[in-house]
């Protein structure tokens, strides 16, 4: 049977920030597409760039191991990926030229080909994949594999046909996800994954996806893989998952990857009784909505089933901002799930994004308060990021000239006009989040001055080293005072 080598685009090395914080996750869409084509006698290997430091490394497997194939397809459930980095880009066309030289048929899966197919092809891949991926690429490579030519009946595929660039229509989403074989965690060197979390973060987490998709409609959520349909495991099979890793790899943490975990009526409940029956100990992270939040027995299921931290969309204190994404949530919904959270022993951790088109001074204001006040455990803060094939992206193309994607995770530039300059929005990062740290640090004050009258000495110094925070802030809010002054144009 032909040989497929396996790869994927993130290189860690290459988003200083990722790097930094040392929360590496194997690339979980790579090795299960892998585990289907192995599943049906291909030979496969992979080629695994997370702690790779330079893309020409693939020569050594390629000319070691001569595969018929060789496979970029890349973790759609990390949001990492959907950001389409252009330190990743220039990295996966280098691996494309080196795979053509070796003269493996080329095949390409991300976010970033499905939304510039035109462009991987013109920079040699063979073939670019179209969305969901699996199926075109088992249908496909079994095509090539059988010198049959019929490639015309592969949806979700484009190519270069009679030169010019071609694609077939777009296949359905999969519904049926128990049906697909569990992915080839044997592929990935899971101790250096173990190693890096340990030192950074002292324990081990591994990732699992139970759904695929999103139906909800914000208005700058790109879903180039996996679209607005919502279909999931069922808890059972997620468990036997669960099951395999902790017997094999011993975790003590897992990052459920989806973009909203647990929608279905009755998920989260009953995978809660799953875990409890197979005497699983396990802390975990989720992603969710406040709206969702709020339904019965869904926070009080999570806490049972073993859930630590809730990251939910928070995006703005502003409802007007919020209105203006599509969000369907409210502030309210977001301080009253906030606050549900934290009481059933959980972490309430919130994405926030600044710099939507039409954002205020007042807006922005609306939203550093709400974060003061309501102090989630973690904060991620970003910049609106407009993405091919989302309505914002339409709003603000004409806007784009020679940037359309960041180099790394953390250059946070806005890349359309909007109220402040780009250099505006990058200080608000800053400031915010130093006061964010200076309310955590006076709440940690008052919790030990009204707690137990001996308090350890580590813990004030703690306390004293985040009240830092405070005049740092203040120089920070200065800074900003003089681009708020400036406008648009710095």
């Amino acid at each position: 049977m032909d040989k497929v080598l396996f790869s994927h685009s993130y290189f860690m090395r290459f988003d200083p920030k990722q790097w930094a914080t040392g929360q590496p996750y194997p690339p979980l869409a790579t090795i299960g597409a892998a585990a289907l084509l192995r599943s049906r006698g291909f030979r496969v290997g992979l080629f695994d760039t997370m702690f790779v430091e330079d893309p020409e490394e693939v020569r050594r497997l390629l000319e070691g191991q001569r595969p018929d194939f060789f496979v970029v397809y890349d973790d759609g459930f990390n949001y990492l990926t959907k950001m389409c980095l252009t330190n990743m880009r220039e990295a996966a066309y280098r691996m494309i030229q080196l795979a053509r030289r070796q003269g493996c048929v080329v095949i390409l899966s991300s976010s970033d080909s499905t939304d510039h197919w035109k462009e991987y092809l013109e920079r040699g891949a063979d073939f670019v994949l179209l969305g969901e991926g699996e199926q075109t690429l088992l249908e496909l490579v079994e095509t090539i594999s059988g010198g049959r030519d019929e490639l015309t009946a592969i949806a979700g595929l484009a190519w270069l046909k009679d030169g010019m660039p071609f694609r077939t229509g777009a296949r359905p989403v999969m519904r049926d996800l128990d049906a697909l074989p569990l992915p080839a965690w044997d592929l990935v060197d899971i101790e250096s994954y173990r190693r890096v979390w340990l030192q950074h973060n002292g324990h081990f987490s591994l990732n699992i996806g139970t759904t695929r998709g999103c139906p909800f409609k914000c208005n700058w959520c790109a879903k180039p893989i996996y679209g607005n349909r919502y279909n999931a495991r069922s808890p059972g099979h997620v468990v036997s998952e669960l099951r395999m890793l902790k017997e094999r790899y011993g975790f003590d943490h897992i990052w459920f990857c989806d973009d909203i975990f647990g929608l279905k009526p009755g998920w989260v409940n009953e995978f809660a009784g799953l875990v409890e029956e197979a005497g699983l100990s396990f802390s975990f992270k989720i992603q969710s909505r406040a709206d969702l939040l709020l339904q019965e027995n869904y926070i009080s299921a999570l806490a049972r089933a073993g859930c630590d931290n809730i990251w939910m969309g928070a995006e703005s204190g502003s409802q007007k901002i919020l209105d203006a994404m599509d969000k369907g949530t409210t502030v309210g919904q977001i301080v009253e799930a906030t606050r549900l959270v934290r009481e059933a022993g959980m972490r309430p951790s919130w994405f926030i994004q600044f710099g939507y088109p039409g954002e205020t001074k007042e807006d922005i204001g609306k939203t550093v308060r709400m974060i003061n006040r309501l102090l989630p455990d973690s904060l991620g803060i970003s910049v609106s990021y407009p993405l091919p094939g989302t309505l914002f992206y339409e709003r603000v193309k004409e806007e784009l000239k020679d940037k359309t994607n960041w180099t790394d995770s953390d250059e946070l530039k806005l890349m359309f006009r909007n109220t402040y300059s780009p250099a505006y929005y990058k200080q608000l990062h800053r400031y915010v989040h130093k006061t964010y740290r200076w309310h955590l640090a006076l709440r940690q004050v008052r919790e030990l001055l009204v707690g137990p009258a001996r308090v350890s000495g580590v813990a004030l110094k703690k306390a004293a080293s985040l009240l830092l925070y405070g005049p740092a802030a203040i120089v920070d809010r200065i800074k900003l005072a003089r681009y708020e002054a400036i406008g648009h144009n710095q």
